[in-house]
């Protein structure tokens, strides 16, 4: 590949972790090359690394070293073309640096079927059926997902957002005026995709919605709620969840709450320790699931359920579900607020 274009990719072995992520984004390439200042390759860092040390606890302050990967699969400049993309099959990567002798970085190889330039068999299912209580009187006659976000309704940013991770099939679980929905999108041929509706006569909870799927997709699907604005690769989540092997994968956001006290630790009336305004961390549902088709058996076709207790009923039978935690711009449309903050920075959640 072209110089530049890798190069673009390189990352200082002192940079931090949200540098990283910068230069994910910056070089398109999904991988960062740690080096020092000779180009002597250090390490590798993925999005999948990011994502590993945040559920350790890691912040986008710490140093990169923290999540690098120093023993990544490499290829010398003279192996054959053919080798190498076998070598890439095999091991299912999309991306191997090319390293000499000296340890010096010399190019990047990636796999030429990109996640943006082919075809996904997964289904797409977007909840656009609530209410939207919150965000009266805005939702008086209009469904919260065609609320307008830089000129087009947020639904809609939902679907290109998706067509980029290559997802052609849509179902649109519809309730609160959702004619105006389907009077809008129609069957998506205007979208270049396939759209089709599951109609809840009563609110039936996330869960409850995809009861009413009639032919169960083949593959893992993604669900969505209609009000999520987010710019997470979708084809990321797919990818990770059948990586780890899970039935449920559930996207979550890493949450801060500071205690606005000093925090005095006791043992009955003896002061053990003092914490100034500690901070608590934790993981809150961002309303983004990959589901095995598998996990549609755990659920009473038209009772209410929410996604929550599908995963407890899934993790009562021991099936695998797992989160994934985002560090992407992410935004749930839910208040007067929030739908401000989206119309006045779209470029952030789109």
């Amino acid at each position: 590949m072209g110089i530049q274009q890798w190069r673009e990719a390189l990352l200082d072995c002192e940079a931090s972790i949200k540098e990283a992520i910068a230069s994910l984004d910056r070089s398109g390439l999904q991988i960062a090359l740690v080096t020092r200042a000779d180009d002597a390759l250090v390490g590798t860092v993925t999005d999948g690394d990011i994502r590993r040390g945040l559920l350790r606890g890691l912040t986008l302050d710490c140093p990169v070293e923290e999540i690098l990967h120093r023993e990544p699969m490499i290829v010398p400049p003279e192996l054959p073309q053919e080798a190498v993309l076998q070598i890439m099959a095999a091991n299912k990567i999309n991306q191997l640096p090319i390293v000499d002798g000296n340890r010096q970085l010399r190019g990047l190889h990636v796999w030429h079927e990109m996640q943006a330039h082919f075809e996904r068999t997964n289904l797409m299912v977007v909840m656009a059926g609530g209410k939207g209580t919150r965000l009266r009187p805005f939702t008086e006659n209009c469904p919260k997902p065609m609320l307008p976000v830089a000129g087009k309704p947020m639904l809609e940013h939902i679907v290109e957002r998706a067509k980029l991770a290559g997802i052609k099939r849509f179902l649109f679980s519809v309730h609160y005026l959702g004619h105006m929905i389907e009077e809008h999108f129609g069957d998506g041929e205007a979208w270049g995709v396939e759209i089709d509706y599951l109609r809840e006569d009563r609110p039936l909870g996330t869960g409850g919605a995809l009861s009413l799927i009639e032919n169960p997709p083949p593959a893992p699907f993604l669900v969505t709620n209609g009000d999520v604005m987010t710019q997470v690769g979708y084809g990321d989540l797919i990818d990770y969840h059948v990586a780890h092997g899970a039935v449920a994968t559930m996207a979550v956001r890493n949450h801060e709450l500071e205690n606005p006290f000093g925090v005095v630790s006791t043992n009955g009336l003896d002061i053990t320790g003092f914490e100034e305004k500690p901070i608590v961390r934790s993981h809150v549902n961002a309303g983004i699931y990959v589901i095995d088709p598998s996990a549609l058996d755990c659920l009473e076709q038209g009772k209410h359920c929410d996604m929550p207790t599908l995963f407890g009923r899934l993790r009562d039978q021991s099936r695998r579900t797992i989160v994934f935690p985002l560090h992407e711009q992410w935004l749930d449309v839910g208040r007067p607020d929030d739908l401000e903050r989206a119309q006045q920075e779209p470029s952030n959640v789109r």
